[in-house]
């Protein structure tokens, strides 16, 4: 009788230390999952970053293009009503 008690007993010990083995392989198992997710939204959100980055540098270009291009507008304005100035002398 003892001896069956004592089966059941280590039985019951063997069955509650796997089930806590199993426990804390699921929980490992959740925190790589939650890891990997954690990563892959960080890896978007710097995609995102850079690519709103990129388009800044972009959008900052074609103002200095525009401006530079108002620019040489001006000058070649100034440049004919100087030529036209000098016409007008002639």
């Amino acid at each position: 009788m003892m001896t069956m008690m004592l089966m059941v007993m280590m039985m019951m010990r063997m069955i509650m230390i796997m089930m806590m083995m199993m426990m804390v392989v699921m929980i490992m198992m959740l925190m790589m999952t939650m890891m990997v997710m954690m990563m892959m939204i960080m890896m978007m959100m710097m995609m995102v970053v850079v690519i709103m980055m990129m388009m800044m540098v972009v959008m900052i270009m074609m103002v200095m293009m525009v401006m530079m291009m108002m620019m040489m507008m001006v000058m070649m304005k100034k440049m004919m009503m100087i030529m036209m100035m000098e016409d007008d002398t002639i």
